[in-house]
């Protein structure tokens, strides 16, 4: 437990280093937002044509209502704590790596789900907009990170317990 306690406090910091040094910023995570604020703008369109993405803003033509998807509300920090969790744990790099896609994809799915329900809970209610965008979705994203890392731990393979210097019978 000590072992997965210090590697997943490595893990966790080295990696937000990088998400906020410069290049981090420049290279990875406002080009992740972008995308994210494209896939929710696509999404959206399904049904509501007069959504738009620039940039990392999400804007209803018809309302002038707008969203910025802001670090901490792309997914990636979420996304940092169970890569860290996932690799801290005694597991094969296979199993590790086939979570870690799996559960990135189901907290991206989640935060899609989080951005376009914040885009029209703005339009309604700026007050449930400002609650559900700090302290409902915070946890549910969080949550959501609990619940992979427990599911994938089910999938582990099992590991048999070691009783010591196994005897031969006569």
């Amino acid at each position: 437990m000590l072992r997965f306690a210090l590697l997943f406090t490595a893990i966790l910091i080295g990696l937000f280093t990088l998400e906020l040094m410069p290049f981090g910023q420049q290279w990875v995570v406002i080009p992740f937002t972008a995308f994210i604020a494209k896939i929710s703008a696509w999404l959206i369109q399904l049904f509501d044509h007069g959504v738009h993405a620039y940039g990392i803003v999400l804007l209803d033509k018809a309302s002038g209502f707008a969203v910025s998807i802001e670090a901490g509300c792309n997914g990636i920090e979420a996304s940092i704590v169970l890569i860290a969790a996932m690799f801290a744990f005694p597991a094969s790099l296979r199993m590790k790596l086939i979570g870690i896609a799996i559960g990135i994809l189901a907290i991206q799915a989640m935060n899609l789900l989080r951005i376009i329900s914040l885009f029209y809970l703005g339009q309604w209610n700026q007050t449930a907009f400002e609650w559900a965008h700090l302290y409902i979705w915070q946890s549910l994203i969080i949550l959501d990170v609990l619940v992979v890392f427990l599911i994938w731990l089910r999938y582990l393979p099992r590991v048999k317990p070691h009783h010591g210097p196994e005897h031969a019978s006569a």
